[in-house]
């Protein structure tokens, strides 16, 4: 398959608003075709307080979200699709070959008993799903720099309490090469009549695509 090059930032909708995904196919669209970035190299600790890095995840397809705990914008209708790939995926992650993977974006907060109740509250299963934090400016640059998504501290007198991060709350889905393949919506864009369609259309072509990488 040709591998297409496309922008280098690839944003969907950010913690307070929507930014534009010139990227995302429409339900008639045809599916996109595969994007070409490596993850490259990172060492975050996980919720289980075990050092995570990329090499843990070779050989694994994985799917990455962005979130933060104290989010009053859209991360937690974001981790209610990681929760529902959680279920609809349970035969793939079941054989140990594909991982769900959440980073968070304010993990001077979130630490390991924050991200754990985080996480059992959600039923994260935590051989099936890990959540991921570290310093903040190596997530923030791991996120921009090898992920092209965006995160932006918001600062101020008049930010309000879970909105001090605006981010990309897009999906990346990334092969056993460590290479992320494609991106797709996290949560439906209710600015968009035909919102909820797209969604569940690009839902529907990340499964198929997720088992497409597994063979």
């Amino acid at each position: 398959m040709k591998r297409w090059l496309v922008p280098l930032v690839i944003v969907g909708i950010a913690g307070c608003g929507w930014f534009p995904a010139p990227t995302t196919p429409a339900p008639t669209d045809p599916p996109p075709l595969d994007l070409d970035f490596p993850v490259g190299q990172f060492s975050l600790i996980e919720r289980s307080g075990k050092t995570i890095t990329e090499k843990d995840l070779l050989g694994k397809v994985w799917i990455a979200s962005f979130i933060f705990t104290r989010c009053n914008g859209p991360c937690p209708a974001v981790t209610n699709t990681m929760a529902r790939l959680q279920r609809e995926l349970h035969n793939e992650l079941a054989s140990g070959q594909l991982k769900l993977v959440t980073f968070t974006v304010d993990p001077q907060r979130d630490d390991l008993t924050a991200l754990n109740i985080y996480a059992r509250n959600r039923q994260a299963d935590p051989n099936y799903w890990l959540f991921l934090t570290g310093d903040e400016q190596t997530i923030h640059q791991l996120i921009r720099e090898q992920f092209k998504q965006t995160v932006i501290v918001e600062t101020g007198p008049d930010v309000k309490e879970g909105f001090e991060y605006d981010h990309s709350t897009r999906l990346s889905l990334v092969d056993k090469n460590g290479i992320i393949r494609a991106t797709y919506e996290g949560l439906p864009n209710e600015n968009r009549p035909d919102g909820h369609e797209r969604f569940e259309k690009g839902l529907q072509h990340l499964q198929a695509r997720v088992r497409e990488l597994l063979k």
